[in-house]
């Protein structure tokens, strides 16, 4: 298994080690423990312009995930799964509202994009989105309090 984590805003550290064990476990407990992940944090300038290029809204998302594989192929057979992109100003906002730490917010936002890589889809129905959700929270307290992702002006 091998985790790539970047970070291309210069007002935040990521800590990679923390990322890559999160990734790491959220894989494993997802029985993917021979995949490859990238986990990019970034702005919402450059969030923007991913959302508009691959999902026609001009606007900045919390996360987006681009899958290396078909949804329906065993886990074993593909080595990389995707890359997972979660913009950082977006998290810190939607922290705020939730009213908790930022920490906690790029955990599930990173929970969210590999759910995404593994062929959950909130999208497609509600069927869908209930059986996603429903793991995205049975994930979140498996891994409970998590060390921090990253440090920045805006924790």
């Amino acid at each position: 298994m091998a985790i790539w984590v970047s970070c291309r805003l210069r007002r935040v550290r990521v800590v990679r080690g923390a990322v890559e064990r999160l990734a790491a476990e959220i894989l494993t407990r997802l029985g993917y423990q021979r995949a490859d992940v990238s986990v990019t944090f970034i702005g919402d300038r450059a969030m923007r312009t991913l959302n508009r290029c691959y999902r026609r809204r001009d606007r900045p998302t919390d996360v987006l995930a681009f899958a290396c594989r078909d949804a329906a192929q065993p886990p074993s057979r593909i080595p990389v799964l995707g890359d997972v992109v979660v913009s950082v100003p977006t998290a810190a906002r939607q922290a705020k509202v939730a009213g908790h730490t930022l920490d906690r917010e790029l955990t599930l936002l990173v929970v969210h994009g590999i759910l995404h890589l593994c062929g959950y889809d909130h999208e497609h129905s509600r069927h869908e989105a209930r059986r996603m959700f429903r793991r995205q929270r049975e994930l979140l307290d498996a891994l409970g309090a998590r060390p921090r992702l990253c440090t920045s002006g805006n924790r």
